[in-house]
């Protein structure tokens, strides 16, 4: 498994590296604390843009905090342009409908992850953009193998390149943790939906 994750990394590397200026990315970004290490290697070399699409996030309060935390680290490093997405859970809750006693890391996520993926992909191919990716996998906390899995088949759908990674390679995890406490922002301890809360809540009554 760990040469998989590896792979992948290695594959986005050689990508990058014959990447002709300007391309362009739009990148799914789950919340500003992922995005930072991401970022921090992908602006470099592609054009890139922030899509912010998390229907999973409950709260209107959290899920406005995390997206204004996102837009101001955009504004203050200059390494993305932001487009936003309206907020509707109803979108998380058709998926997350059967799978509500699921396991974090289970079946409800991998829905979860192609519910944002997909709506990445066709923004991508609706507007023009070159590739497409997502922040998810630097969390130690999501299965990159299906994050890669669900990007490669939405490419053969879209006709959208996917970019494939496994961010948290090589002290990518660490590294947003670092950038996280350089800039200030805000970091949470669960994903955003109801379900992750309630198993949080569980972990700290332990």
């Amino acid at each position: 498994m760990n040469g998989q994750r590896e792979n992948q990394f290695e594959k986005m590397l050689q990508i990058m590296a014959n990447t002709p200026a300007g391309t362009s990315l739009l990148l799914h970004s789950c919340c500003a604390p992922c995005s930072s290490a991401c970022l921090e290697i992908l602006h470099e070399h592609f054009k890139v843009t922030v899509f912010y699409y998390n229907p999973n996030i409950e709260e209107e309060g959290e899920y406005r905090k995390r997206k204004a935390e996102q837009i101001r680290f955009l504004r203050e490093t200059g390494w993305a342009e932001f487009l936003d997405c309206d907020h509707d859970t109803a979108d998380f809750r058709a998926v997350s409908a059967g799978r509500e006693n699921c396991p974090e890391r289970g079946e409800r996520c991998r829905a979860c992850y192609e519910l944002r993926l997909r709506r990445t992909a066709e923004e991508a191919k609706a507007r023009g953009f070159d590739y497409f990716s997502t922040t998810l996998s630097v969390s130690p906390y999501k299965v990159s193998r299906w994050i890669n899995e669900i990007g490669c088949a939405l490419e053969g759908e879209t006709g959208v390149k996917f970019l494939p990674s496994d961010f948290k390679k090589r002290g990518g995890y660490l590294r947003s943790v670092q950038l996280s406490g350089e800039y200030g922002l805000y970091r949470q301890d669960f994903c955003g939906c109801v379900f992750s809360k309630r198993e949080r809540e569980a972990r700290r009554q332990k």
